[in-house]
C-alpha cells in the first residue's frame, strides 16, 4: 500500500498542495508532522488537489477537516467519494468541552419526570389488571386450560419456600417489641397492657408490613428476574410465536399464588410475632403465659385478625403486579433486567406503604378499643 505524500510549489505568488496516496487510519497513525505541515500551507492560502488520493478514510477525512480549520478551502480539487467522506466528518458535532445547558428548574423537571413516569407505570398496570380479568373469564369457559402446575409452583416457591424466614423476623420483632415496650411500661406500672400492645401492633400493622417487605424483596424479586431472564433469552418471543399467552402462564398463576399466600404468611408471621412477645413478656416482665394467651381474645378484637389477612390479600396481589409489570418492561440486555428488578423491588414496597397508610385511614375505627 503507497504511503502519505504531500508536494507543494508556488506558481505566481501562490501555492498549490497535491496530495496522494492511502489517507487511511493504518497510515496516519504518527500524523503530527505532517498535520503540522499542511496547516502552514493551509496558512498561505493554497489550492488543494486531492485527485491522486487513492483511498481516504474517516480518518484522513478528519484530519483535512481540521487542517482547514472546519471549512472547504476557496480552490478545491476533489473527487464526489472524498467529497462525501469529508462531509460525513462536517456532520460530527463539535465537542468544545463544554458543560450542557443547566434546566431552569432542575427540581421541577425531576419532579414532572417522575410522575409522569409513575403515571405511565400505573396505566400499564391497570391494562395489565384489564388482562388478567379478562384471562379469569377465559378460563372459566375453558377450565381444562388453568394453568395447576404454575399455580401451585408459585404457591410453593413464594408461600413453603418463606415460611422459615418470616417466622424467625416475625418471632425476633416481637421479642424486640415486647422488651422495648416492658421498659416503659414498668415506670407506669401498667404492666398487664403489654398484651394490647403486643396484639394490636403485631397483628394489625407489623405483621403484614414485615411480611409484604420480606415477600417483596424475595419473591417479588424473583418474578421479575424469571420473566426479565425469560426476554434476555427470548422465550417469550417463543410463546407467542407459538400462541401462548404470556399473562395466561406466566403472570395470572403468580398473582394468584401470592394473594393466596400472602394472608397465610401474615398469619404465621403474627403468630412468631406474638409467641415471641409473649416469651420476651415472661422473661422480662414475669408475665405467665396462661395469662398472656387467656388476655389476648379480650384485648385484641377479632376484626383486627381480618383486617391483617385484608391487607395481606391486597399486598400480595399488588406485590405480584408490581413485580411481573416490571419484568416485562424489560428489554433484551443485563443491564435492564438489573435496573428494572430492583426498580420492581423499591416501587413495590413503597406501594405497599401507601396502601398501608390508606388501610390505617379508612379503617381507623374498627378493631379498636372503643371503635365501631
Amino acid at each position: 500500500m503507497p504511503d502519505i505524500e504531500v508536494k507543494s510549489e508556488e506558481k505566481d505568488g501562490r501555492f498549490f498542495v497535491a496530495l496522494s496516496g492511502d489517507w487511511t487510519l493504518s497510515k496516519l497513525l504518527s500524523t503530527d508532522a505532517v498535520e503540522k505541515k499542511l496547516k502552514t500551507l493551509h496558512a498561505k492560502n493554497a489550492a488543494w488537489n486531492l485527485e491522486a488520493v487513492l483511498r481516504l478514510d474517516s480518518a484522513g477525512a478528519d484530519l483535512l477537516w481540521r487542517v482547514w480549520g472546519r471549512r472547504w478551502p476557496d480552490s478545491l480539487t476533489i473527487s464526489e467519494a472524498q467529497r462525501d467522506a469529508i462531509k460525513r466528518i462536517e456532520a460530527v458535532p463539535i465537542d468544545d468541552g463544554a458543560a450542557p445547558p443547566r434546566e431552569p428548574f432542575p427540581v421541577v423537571v425531576l419532579l414532572g419526570h417522575a410522575m409522569l413516569t409513575a403515571y405511565q407505570n400505573l396505566i400499564e398496570i391497570v391494562a395489565l389488571v384489564g388482562q388478567l380479568v379478562l384471562d379469569v373469564a377465559y378460563l372459566f369457559a375453558h377450565p381444562k386450560e388453568i394453568p395447576f402446575r404454575e399455580f401451585s409452583a408459585s404457591i410453593y416457591k413464594s408461600g413453603v419456600m418463606a415460611l422459615p424466614v418470616t417466622a424467625l423476623v416475625g418471632f425476633l420483632i416481637g421479642i424486640v417489641l415486647s422488651f422495648l415496650s416492658a421498659l416503659q411500661l414498668k415506670n407506669f406500672g401498667a404492666d398487664t397492657y403489654i398484651v394490647n400492645l403486643l396484639g394490636i401492633s403485631v397483628i394489625r400493622e407489623l405483621g403484614p408490613v414485615i411480611v409484604a417487605v420480606l415477600v417483596a424483596g424475595r419473591s417479588g424479586s424473583a418474578m421479575t428476574a424469571q420473566i426479565g431472564a425469560m426476554r434476555v433469552t427470548e422465550e417469550i418471543d417463543a410463546l407467542a410465536i407459538m400462541g401462548v399467552s404470556r399473562s395466561l402462564r406466566l403472570v395470572l398463576p403468580k398473582v394468584l399464588a401470592l394473594s393466596v399466600t400472602m394472608p397465610l404468611l401474615v398469619l404465621w408471621c403474627s403468630s412468631a410475632g406474638i409467641f415471641g412477645g409473649m416469651v420476651s413478656a415472661n422473661l422480662e416482665m414475669g408475665l405467665s403465659y396462661h395469662y398472656f394467651i387467656e388476655s389476648l381474645p379480650r384485648a385484641v378484637p377479632f376484626a383486627n385478625v381480618w383486617i391483617g389477612l385484608g391487607k395481606g390479600f391486597f399486598f400480595g396481589a399488588l406485590i405480584a403486579l408490581v413485580s411481573c409489570h416490571f419484568g416485562l418492561k424489560i428489554r433484551p440486555n443485563t443491564e435492564s433486567l438489573s435496573t428494572n428488578t430492583t426498580t420492581a423491588v423499591v416501587t413495590a414496597i413503597t406501594t405497599v406503604i401507601l396502601v398501608d397508610a390508606l388501610f390505617a385511614i379508612l379503617t381507623r375505627g374498627v378493631g379498636m378499643p372503643g371503635g365501631v
